[in-house]
C-alpha cells in the first residue's frame, strides 16, 4: 500500500494538537483578565466551541493589575508634576538669559532709556498742559535732559584731568608716609622687607605687561560700544517720550485677549512705580553728594567736587554703590591726608548713608517703590554678574516693577473671582425666590 495515507494522517494529528494548544492559551489568558459578574460574555458565532473550562480548585487565584499612575505613590507623583513644571521654567529662564546676553547692549540701552523716559516724561506732560505742542515738548525736555547729562560727564572728566597731578604728588607723599609708619610700627617690618615688596609689584608690572595692553585694546572696543549704547539710548527716549502712549497700546494688542484687561491696569501701575523710583533716587543721590561733598570740602580732601559727582552716580546702584563711593572719599582722604582726615570722612559718610536710610528713602520714595533689603542684594548682585554695572543700576527698578506688576495682577485676579462669585450668588437667590410660572388666574404677577 502507498505511504501517502499514514503521511497526511501525521500532519493533520499535528495541527490538531497544535490548535488545542492555542485554545488552552486563550482560555489561561482569558481567566487572568478580570471580569463583571454583572456582564454575561457574548454567545460564540461557532455553535460547536467547546464550554470553557472551570477553574481548578487547586488553580491559584490570579490579582487584577494595578494601573501604574495608581501605583506611584501620591507624594511623588505631586513631587514629578512639580518638577518637570520647574525644569521647563528653568529652561526657559536659561534660554532667556542666553538671548539677553547675546543682545546685551541692546537691552541695556532700552533700560537706560526707559530710566531716563521716567525721569524727562513729567516735563514733557507739563509743557503738553500749558498748550506746547507734543514735538516740540518732546525736543525741548530731550535736549535739555541730555545736555545737563553730558555736562556732568565733561565737568568729571575736567575735574578729574585738572587734579590729577596733584592727587599723583599726594598719594606718593602718602605712601612714603605710610613706609615711615611700617618701619616705626609695631609689627616690626625692616626696610628690606619694604623694598622686596615694591620689587615685588614693579616685577608683576612688567611681567603683565601684554596683559595691561590687551586691555588697553579692549577698552576700545568698550568705548565704542559704550558710543553705540549711548546712542542707542538717546534714539530709544526720543520715540519713548513721543509716542509712549501709542507704543503701550501696540504692546497690549500682543496680550491674550482674556489677560488684557489685567495687564492694562498693571502697566499705568507698574509706570508710576518707575516713575517715582527714579525721581526719588535722583533726589535722594544728589542730597547725598552735596553733604557727602561738604563734608570732604572742609575736611580738605582733594577732588571733592569730582568725588561728589561719583556719589551721586554710585548712588543709583543702591546699597552697593553707597560703600564703594564712600570707600573711595576715605581712600582718598587716607592717601592724601592721613588717618584722622579719614577717619573723620568715614563719620561723614556714615551719618549721610544713615539719614538717607532711614529718613530720606522711606520719606521720598514711600511704600511704592519697598523693596526688601535681601531683594536688593540679591537682585544687585544678580544684575552686576549678567551685565556688569549697568546691570547692577537697572536691576532694582526691575525688582520693584515686578513686584507692583504681579501685586496689581494678582489683586485683578481676586477681584474677578469676587465679582464670578457674587453674580453666581445673586442668580441662585434669584431662581430659589423667583415666584412660579404665570396661571390666567393671577395675570398681574405676570408682569410685577
Amino acid at each position: 500500500m502507498s505511504r501517502v495515507p499514514g503521511w497526511l494522517g501525521r500532519v493533520g494529528a499535528g495541527l490538531t494538537g497544535w490548535a488545542e494548544r492555542l485554545e488552552q492559551r486563550r482560555r489561561e489568558a482569558e481567566s487572568d483578565e478580570p471580569h463583571d459578574s454583572a456582564v454575561e460574555a457574548p454567545p460564540s458565532d461557532d455553535a460547536h466551541a467547546p464550554a470553557p473550562a472551570q477553574a481548578d480548585a487547586h488553580t491559584p487565584a490570579v490579582g487584577a493589575r494595578r494601573d501604574p499612575v495608581e501605583a506611584v505613590p501620591y507624594g511623588m507623583r505631586v513631587a514629578a508634576e512639580a518638577g518637570w513644571r520647574l525644569l521647563v521654567l528653568a529652561g526657559t529662564l536659561w534660554v532667556l538669559m542666553r538671548v539677553i546676553s547675546a543682545v546685551q547692549l541692546v537691552v541695556l540701552a532700552f533700560a537706560s532709556a526707559l530710566l531716563i523716559t521716567a525721569l524727562l516724561q513729567p516735563t514733557v506732560a507739563r509743557l503738553r498742559r500749558h498748550g506746547v505742542p507734543r514735538g516740540l515738548a518732546t525736543s525741548l525736555t530731550a535736549i535739555l535732559g541730555f545736555v545737563v547729562m553730558g555736562l556732568i560727564g565733561w565737568f568729571v572728566t575736567w575735574q578729574v584731568m585738572e587734579n590729577i597731578d596733584h592727587l599723583s604728588n599726594q598719594v606718593q607723599d602718602g605712601i612714603d608716609e605710610l613706609r615711615r609708619w611700617l618701619l616705626d610700627s609695631p609689627f616690626h617690618v625692616t626696610e628690606t622687607q619694604i623694598n622686596d615688596i615694591a620689587k615685588n609689584l614693579r616685577e608683576a608690572v612688567g611681567a603683565n605687561t601684554e596683559s595691561i595692553t590687551t586691555a588697553g585694546l579692549e577698552g576700545v572696543t568698550v568705548i565704542v560700544e559704550a558710543l553705540t549704547g549711548i546712542l542707542l539710548t538717546m534714539f530709544c527716549t526720543l520715540f519713548l517720550l513721543y509716542d509712549g502712549e501709542r507704543i503701550w497700546k501696540w504692546t497690549l494688542k500682543l496680550v491674550p485677549g482674556a489677560a488684557r484687561p489685567g495687564v492694562a491696569g498693571a502697566g499705568p501701575r507698574a509706570w508710576r512705580t518707575l516713575t517715582a523710583y527714579v525721581r526719588g533716587t535722583v533726589i535722594v543721590a544728589l542730597i547725598d553728594a552735596i553733604f557727602i561733598g561738604l563734608g570732604i570740602y572742609f575736611l580738605d580732601v582733594p577732588m571733592a567736587v569730582p568725588l561728589a559727582v561719583f556719589i551721586f552716580l554710585f548712588a543709583f546702584i543702591p546699597l552697593v554703590g553707597a560703600v564703594v563711593s564712600g570707600a573711595l572719599a576715605v581712600v582718598v582722604a587716607l592717601v592724601t591726608q592721613g588717618v584722622f582726615t579719614a577717619v573723620m570722612t568715614l563719620a561723614v559718610v556714615l551719618a549721610v548713608q544713615q539719614i538717607e536710610g532711614h529718613v530720606l528713602q522711606p520719606f521720598i520714595l514711600g511704600r511704592a517703590v519697598r523693596v526688601h533689603p535681601l531683594a536688593v542684594v540679591l537682585a544687585v548682585t544678580a544684575g552686576g554678574l549678567v551685565a556688569g554695572i549697568g546691570g547692577a543700576v537697572v536691576a532694582v527698578p526691575l525688582v520693584a516693577v515686578t513686584n507692583t506688576v504681579v501685586g496689581s495682577l494678582h489683586a485683578h485676579a481676586k477681584r474677578e473671582a469676587a465679582r464670578r462669585s457674587a453674580r453666581t450668588r445673586g442668580a441662585t437667590a434669584l431662581n430659589a425666590t423667583a415666584p412660579p410660572s404665570p396661571t390666567p388666574d393671577a395675570p398681574a404677577q405676570q408682569h410685577k
